[in-house]
């Protein structure tokens, strides 16, 4: 039963892991959510462990995922911000528990894995879902809103880029990790990427694909370039690349009647480990000068930013559970087999880059 004895509307939640995923993402926004009640962060890091009890004096901290199982008859919900390689196992455990399950992105390391858990889910009749939150982002929510209106008209190429300077590798397990333990830039910014792609223009195949290794302590990919060729006619060219000194745009869009050209990175994740709250007003406003240039080559128009909105992801969360979890006609926020498309595109890109070679 969803709650605790003096709410029952409450959904107890456990947050697994407590690095950039667990604190600056999950946490922050489910303490902004009054749905939610933060029962338990789990974390084997002592300095991380010290700064979740401060953080959070109510909740308990234990060492790891199976101490957080064994309080399971005392929640409803766990969240994975665990390393790729234990989603699986983890999600897989939480499920048989009889909890629902939130997993951090990539939803697994293959996409037999994901469709396991997505029949486990549905055999036990939990909700599941993937923290795909960067279709809460500012940009893209305004691109969307620019395609609904069809302001560029038929769109024919989309191209996305997360692109960083980040010479060394600063997470251990990054540094330990291969592709086939979810390490490397397409399973990390390439989830992202891939998933906006589809959201907005649909199915696609893999036309081209390179992955390589700049950083001489990277284990998986660094540097990729995907370009992907969708049902609706649309190409995308999705760039990820952790060791880039020049960036480039955001986004470019290339329609038939304009183009939409956005630079800059969306703003939420470094308001929040500034030290910011979702429930600030001024949180996911991005600064003016960061707007999109809509229109032609000399008929330019800057477009203001729509405000970036990561906490509807746990607020659509939370009304599909509270109206009844798996059983109810509610969406959820992210389908997990949008999650297992994802994962799809990345092992056909891998083997189309691999047969480049």
């Amino acid at each position: 039963m969803t709650g605790t004895e003096g709410d029952p509307r409450t959904i107890r939640t456990a947050v697994v892991g407590y690095g950039l995923a667990g604190s600056v993402f999950h946490v922050p926004l489910l303490a902004a959510n009054s749905d939610y009640s933060l029962d338990v962060v789990a974390t084997s890091d002592a300095g991380r462990s010290a700064a979740a009890s401060a953080r959070l004096p109510g909740a308990a901290v234990v060492p790891d995922a199976h101490a957080v199982l064994g309080r399971a008859a005392n929640l409803d919900l766990v969240v994975l911000a665990t390393p790729p390689a234990t989603h699986y196992p983890l999600a897989r455990a939480a499920l048989e528990a009889g909890l629902d399950v939130v997993v951090d992105k990539p939803f697994a390391v293959t996409s037999g894995q994901g469709q396991e858990l997505i029949e486990l889910a549905r055999q036990r009749g939990r909700v599941l879902t993937v923290f795909h939150n960067r279709r809460w982002d500012g940009d893209f929510l305004t691109l969307r809103k620019l395609l609904a209106a069809q302001a560029l008209g038929n769109v024919t190429r989309f191209e996305s880029r997360f692109e960083r300077w980040q010479p060394s590798i600063a997470k251990a397990w990054k540094a330990r990790a291969t592709a086939a333990d979810g390490g490397g830039a397409l399973f990390d910014l390439g989830s992202h990427l891939i998933d906006q792609a589809l959201q907005l223009f649909g199915p696609a195949t893999v036309l081209h694909a390179e992955l390589k290794a700049r950083r001489s302590d990277e284990r998986a990919d660094d540097d990729v370039f995907l370009v992907l060729r969708h049902d609706s006619g649309v190409t995308s060219h999705l760039t990820m690349n952790m060791l880039c000194a020049q960036q480039g745009p955001r986004f470019r869009v290339l329609g038939s009647i304009g183009g939409f050209t956005k630079n800059g990175v969306d703003p939420q994740e470094p308001y929040i480990a500034a030290g910011g709250s979702p429930l600030d007003p001024a949180y996911g406003q991005e600064a003016p000068e960061w707007a999109g240039l809509l229109g032609r080559d000399g008929h330019l128009d800057r477009l203001p930013t729509e405000r970036g909105a990561y906490p509807e992801f746990y607020r659509i969360l939370a009304e599909k559970i509270l109206d009844g979890g798996a059983g109810s006609p509610l969406p959820l926020p992210v389908n997990p087999e949008d999650a297992v498309e994802v994962l799809k595109i990345i092992e056909k890109a891998r083997k189309v880059a691999s047969a480049a070679v």
